[in-house]
């Protein structure tokens, strides 16, 4: 009986510490909003056309600051998962030798799992894992005497952060963040794939966060 009872004990334990909200650093609740400067480097990276002369590596996309807000919410003081978000973003392309041929915009929504090393320190460093997803739209491109290029509406690739939260007061953080997302698309003139290009951009980040 005592060994039934022993172990009717334990696992009801077990589950009572599985079902107890986490206990966070300092009174801190499992929310946390970032607003971040961004700079967007974009990889130049293009398959050759040689049927229009253009060599590889020659299609570029201009690199720029943009604004992102990001929610987070931690599971436990350690895991945790990210949603970043921005407005649709105007972008110029450009072929190397002919010059600028368009624009489009594109909104690139990352979802990302992070582990926080030192969840209760004043540096607070990361690593995290997770999916892009970017839409195209408003696609206004096109090289002379050829006519206009289409783009893919969509791409989902592989996103993989670094950064750090650097506590300033209660609730408050400044904080340093870098991405690397895969992104790419074919390029389409009348229905044909006639390149591709591989914009897998660098994006980076420092802000404030709020945590609640």
């Amino acid at each position: 009986m005592s060994r039934i009872f022993r172990t009717v004990l334990t696992t009801a334990l077990a589950v009572g510490a599985l079902a107890s909200a986490p206990s966070y650093a300092d009174g801190e609740g499992p929310f946390m909003v970032r607003l971040r400067a961004v700079y967007l480097d974009f990889a130049e990276k293009s398959d050759a056309i040689p049927a229009l002369s253009v060599p590889a590596d020659a299609i570029t996309v201009n690199k720029k600051w943009i604004p992102d807000i990001d929610l987070e919410y931690f599971f436990t003081p350690a895991w945790s998962s990210e949603l970043v978000l921005t407005y649709p973003q105007s972008q110029t392309v450009t072929v190397k030798g002919v010059g600028d041929i368009g624009t489009f915009k594109h909104l690139p929504p990352t979802l990302t799992v992070k582990y926080n090393f030192i969840p209760d320190g004043t540096v607070r460093p990361y690593l995290g894992v997770g999916v892009n997803l970017t839409l195209i739209s408003d696609v206004n491109i096109a090289v002379p005497g050829v006519g206009p290029l289409k783009l893919n509406s969509s791409s989902v690739g592989v996103a993989g952060q670094a950064g750090a939260d650097f506590k300033l007061a209660d609730h408050w953080f400044l904080n340093a963040d870098v991405k690397y997302v895969q992104l790419g698309s074919d390029v389409k003139s009348n229905g044909t794939t006639v390149s591709k290009v591989h914009l897998d951009p660098w994006l980076l980040g420092v802000g404030v966060g709020y945590r609640f």
